[in-house]
């Protein structure tokens, strides 16, 4: 068998390694060209513990080839980003260049795995996109009975975290849903290979809302976190605390707020099922307003925190630690803390000082900031602080250099200051 890997970012890689690593063949394809030269020589752009290693080895054995253009193979794994456009509307044009560079290299038995988080229909249109440039294959119909089709489809959404991507590639449920039962069964045949847990078997559309419905679930319930540090705030109620007390409820688990919600799946899916039902989604996109509201919330703060010091902002420095979505990794798509941080750049300080153990380069967007700064240098020279990611090494800080600076800490992790 041999699996061709669409898409080399931050579940595809891990994916193509892990196939690899199990003594399958792997192609791995990406239109990036830096990407797939550090690929061929072994090397891993994206910090995932572990990864790094195992690309290594498997390229030097020979079974992880890296390419731009897409070559023939067994099994098809389309793992490319799945965006939203200006009003919330879900981007598919990825997973469509996908198909269109899949297609010409097509053949009877193939088969093709969508992972990307995608709205319900997505791995249906694969079918009629595929149709559109291969009329001389005959592709199943969602539902169907029929084995005689030339190419089967089918959708296995990922579910995994990153910085433990590799562990839970292999330990995960996975969720797999064909367009037929047939097409499930091919596919959960390739996640055998690797995976330890449990391959489920549904449809594509069930498996697609699955995925959603995930992460919505998770988005809501942070959203309620978020909504009641406001709350405490307004009150002069601790949340940190509070939150605390009322998990020592048996039947209750609050989560702990921050300062937005962000990455490539919990800050994107829900407005995909707001998209596809936007009468009957109310609790959902709710929650997506308040959880995009947030960084305005702590825009505020620091706003309140120049107010009172008493001085005027351009003489003022203001170090912002963490530009992640989340802790301990250097993800920084849809990263509240980031956005928070641009916003700061535009509000005229005399420094801003950025800070991130895991990010070596300053990003785009940062009109004012020439490089990143190391956490004691920032904290030495800021007289504001604004913790917006909860990494390891922030909380290992010497609570001495903090004395005599505003801090606001978004994650609670100076809480006892």
């Amino acid at each position: 068998m041999i699996v061709s890997v669409i898409g080399l970012g931050y579940i595809g890689l891990p994916t193509a390694a892990i196939l690899a690593s199990h003594g399958i063949k792997v192609l791995g394809v990406d239109n990036n060209k830096s990407v797939v030269e550090a690929i061929s020589q072994g090397l891993v752009q994206i910090a995932e513990p572990g990864l790094d290693e195992i690309v290594e080895k498997v390229v030097k054995a020979g079974r992880l080839e890296v390419a731009e253009e897409c070559k023939k193979a067994d099994v098809f794994m389309i793992a490319v980003p799945t965006p939203f456009t200006e009003g919330h509307k879900p981007d598919l044009s990825y997973i469509e260049s996908a198909i269109k560079a899949i297609s010409p290299v097509l053949e009877k038995g193939n088969l093709i795995i969508l992972e990307s988080t995608s709205p319900v229909g997505t791995t249906e249109k694969m079918a009629e996109w595929i149709r559109i440039e291969r009329p001389d294959l005959f592709l199943p119909e969602f539902g169907g009975n029929g084995e005689d089709y030339d190419i089967s489809i089918a959708y296995c959404p990922e579910r995994v975290l990153p910085g433990q991507a590799i562990h839970e590639l292999i330990e995960n449920d996975r969720i797999i849903g064909g367009m037929t039962s047939q097409c499930t069964e091919r596919a959960r045949e390739v996640y055998k290979v690797f995976v330890k847990a449990a391959c489920l078997a549904t449809d594509c559309r069930t498996a697609e809302l699955s995925k959603l419905v995930e992460n919505s679930y998770r988005d809501v319930n942070i959203a309620f976190a978020n909504e009641m540090s406001i709350i405490c705030d307004k009150l002069g109620v601790n949340v940190w605390e509070m939150i605390s007390l009322a998990n020592r409820h048996p039947r209750v688990e609050i989560l702990q707020p921050g300062p937005g919600v962000g990455g490539h799946c919990i800050a994107v899916d829900p407005w995909f099922i707001v998209d596809s039902a936007p009468n009957e989604s109310t609790i959902i996109k709710a929650a997506r307003t308040v959880n995009d509201s947030k960084p305005s919330f702590i825009l505020e703060k620091v706003n309140h925190a120049i107010h009172s010091i008493g001085k005027k902002r351009s003489s003022l420095t203001i170090a912002c630690l963490g530009l992640s979505f989340k802790a301990d990794i250097d993800d920084l798509r849809e990263s509240p803390a980031l956005d928070i941080a641009r916003q700061v750049d535009l509000m005229n300080f005399n420094k801003l000082l950025l800070v991130d153990p895991n990010i070596s380069r300053v990003p785009e967007g940062f009109k004012n900031v020439k490089g990143m700064s190391s956490t004691n240098s920032a904290l030495k020279a800021a007289d504001i602080v604004l913790l917006l990611v909860d990494h390891k090494q922030f909380k290992s800080i010497e609570k001495n250099l903090l004395i005599g600076k505003k801090v606001i800490d978004t994650k609670g992790i100076w809480r006892t200051l």
